[in-house]
C-alpha cells in the first residue's frame, strides 16, 4: 500500500570502530555534506548532523520505502568508502557494525536538532560514553527484536 502522508523521524548514531576518534576538526564537515548528500539521495531529509571524533549524530526524516537498517547500512558503507578514498583519517577507518536509531516526535525535532548542532558544549559536560548510556537507559524499554 503506498503511504502519502507520513511522520518519520529518526535520530540515528553512527560509532566508530572501537570508539577511535578518527574524525578529525578538519575533515569534519566534509563528511558531514557526504553524509547529507547519501540522506538526500534515498529521498529522506536532513534535519542535523554533527561528526564527532568518534560518532556521528544525525536527525533525519525518512521515507516509508526504506527502513532505519537500510539507511544506515547505506550511510555506514558509502560514507566508510568515502573516507578511506580521500584519506580523511590516518589508518584504516570503518564504523562498528550497528548503529542507533531513536524514533523523535515531530514537538521534539527542535530540541533533537539544538542538541546535534550543540555536540561540542555537550561533550565539555559529558563524555560520548556517559551519553550513550543514558541514550540506553531512557530507551530501554523498547522492543528490541533479536
Amino acid at each position: 500500500m503506498r503511504i502519502e502522508y507520513n511522520n518519520l523521524y529518526t535520530h540515528f548514531v553512527l560509532i566508530t570502530y572501537q570508539r577511535t576518534p578518527f574524525i578529525n576538526s578538519e575533515n569534519r564537515e566534509r563528511i558531514e555534506k557526504y553524509i547529507t548528500g547519501i540522506v538526500n539521495n534515498k529521498e529522506c531529509k536532513m534535519y542535523a548532523i554533527y561528526a564527532n571524533p568518534q560518532h556521528v549524530h544525525f536527525l533525519i526524516s525518512r521515507s516509508p520505502s526504506i527502513s532505519e537498517e537500510s539507511i544506515a547500512t547505506i550511510i555506514a558503507n558509502s560514507s566508510m568508502k568515502f573516507i578511506n578514498d580521500n584519506k580523511l583519517c590516518s589508518g584504516k577507518f570503518s564504523w562498528q557494525q550497528s548503529a542507533s536509531a531513536f524514533s523523535v516526535s515531530k514537538g521534539d525535532i527542535e530540541n533533537v536538532c539544538k542538541y546535534i548542532l550543540h555536540q561540542p558544549e555537550h561533550h565539555r559536560i559529558k563524555s560520548f560514553e556517559e551519553e550513550y548510556e543514558e541514550f540506553i537507559r531512557f530507551y530501554q524499554n523498547t522492543i528490541n527484536p533479536k
